[in-house]
């Protein structure tokens, strides 16, 4: 039997072989390399290609968001699963928004995880029951209100326009100041007015708008 080749990114070391046991318990499933840091993630998957990559989201040098858009360079049907502590929806929604086939909570049971990486292997999208919640949930508050958000977004001046599509990207307050050369401080004004006009209370509606409005390229 052929098995499913895994890459683990992950920045802590016991974190990482905790789950390539846990993973490897599977007959069908083998961890064929690892890596400490988004870096090592993009330069091993480029020389491994594993049919499927685990990658966490926080980590050092590079984050797991930055690496999974960087290895669907490589491969736009990469399959990946972020696997995070986050169980906040603009997580979840900016994981997909790069292309990721899978979410999954790192205190989910192994269960979970190892349903996951059969799907994605498969060709199936996985993101854990709890966290499918929140995103469909998201998306029905969006369409009831995508009338009067088209409308409302008409009034946004040219940058902010700009610091909407940074933000539908995932870039932090810090990212988006240094991209656009101004102050932290006047990202946040900017991001308080986006929020007014287009009537949304966080970043994840925020960049739901923009996507369902193709602000972003």
């Amino acid at each position: 039997m052929e098995r499913i080749r895994v890459m683990l990114a992950e920045d802590h070391s016991m974190v990482r072989q905790g789950l390539k046991q846990l993973i490897e318990l599977e007959n069908d499933i083998k961890v064929v390399v690892e890596a400490a840091d988004g870096i090592q993630a993009v330069d091993y998957y480029n020389i491994e290609r594993p049919d499927v990559v685990l990658m966490d989201i926080n980590m050092p040098k590079q984050n797991g968001l930055q690496a999974l858009e960087m290895i669907r360079q490589i491969n736009p049907n990469a399959r990946v699963i972020m696997l995070t502590i986050h169980q906040d929806r603009e997580y979840l929604f900016q994981a997909l928004k790069h292309g990721a086939s899978g979410y999954v909570l790192k205190d989910a049971d192994a269960s979970v995880l190892v349903e996951a990486i059969r799907k994605v292997h498969q060709g199936e999208a996985y993101i854990q029951p709890t966290m499918a919640k929140e995103l469909i949930t998201e998306f029905k508050r969006y369409t009831s209100d995508s009338v009067s958000s088209q409308k409302n977004g008409s009034a946004l001046s040219d940058r902010e326009l700009e610091v909407l599509r940074l933000i539908a990207k995932g870039m932090l307050n810090k990212e988006i100041a240094k991209t656009l050369y101004i102050s932290e401080k006047t990202v946040k004004n900017h991001i308080s007015n986006i929020f007014r006009k287009l009537k949304v209370s966080d970043r994840t509606q925020a960049a739901v708008y923009a996507i369902k409005n193709n602000l972003v390229e």
